[in-house]
């Protein structure tokens, strides 16, 4: 080109709409940028200001339920009462005396007596212990555990062979006396009305 216009030197002038247009797009990136980091920072805050308070609340919900539950009160164990239960007192010691006395102690407290007397071959000084309660087997929760509150270190066993409710006090080498009668009563009392056990059920939160 020619005249007034001729370009002169080895460089040539830069076009300045592109250069605006780049800044435009720098500063539309940076811009998008901060508001995304403003807005996680915002949401991070939020989150440790109430998502703690949320998650512990949940966590005690969760906790609440699954506490344990308390078990249903047993219902109360048919028992026969003392007067119900005949006892046969037996004597399987070399003490004489012994089986009357302690049948005249469990006619006061209650218990009708049946037969008095020496015990068997099969167990005539051969009770080293306390004693042992003796009967069929349809006593062994009825009957036996009310004779055994008034000699708890008696041996229970069953005979398969006896038909009838009563049942034997053997007396033992070991034997001392019936329980105190407080004790008995207490345990009477304990048996016929059981208190209730409550079942602990776990759970990790």
């Amino acid at each position: 080109m020619g005249g007034q216009y001729r370009i002169t030197g080895d460089k040539y002038p830069r076009m300045r709409p592109a250069r605006r247009r780049g800044r435009l797009a720098i500063a539309g990136v940076a811009c998008v940028t901060v508001i995304g980091v403003l807005g996680w920072g915002t949401l991070q805050l939020i989150d440790v200001f109430t998502g703690g308070d949320k998650a512990s609340a949940a966590g005690a919900a969760g906790c609440s339920a699954t506490t344990a539950k308390a078990s249903a009160s047993p219902a109360a164990v048919a028992v026969p009462k003392p007067a119900q239960v005949t006892v046969n007192v037996l004597n399987a010691t070399t003490r004489s005396g012994l089986a009357q006395k302690t049948a005249d102690e469990l006619k006061k407290r209650g218990f009708r007596v049946g037969a008095v007397g020496n015990a068997s071959k099969e167990y005539d000084k051969k009770v080293g212990g306390t004693g042992v309660l003796l009967g069929a087997a349809t006593t062994l929760k009825t009957s036996l555990p009310v004779l055994g509150t008034q000699l708890p270190a008696a041996d229970r066993r069953t005979d398969a062979a006896r038909k009838d409710t009563t049942v034997d006090l053997i007396i033992g080498d070991g034997f001392k006396g019936l329980a105190k009668k407080a004790d008995a009563d207490a345990a009477l009392a304990g048996l016929a009305a059981p208190r209730p056990t409550p079942a602990v059920e776990k759970k990790s939160c």
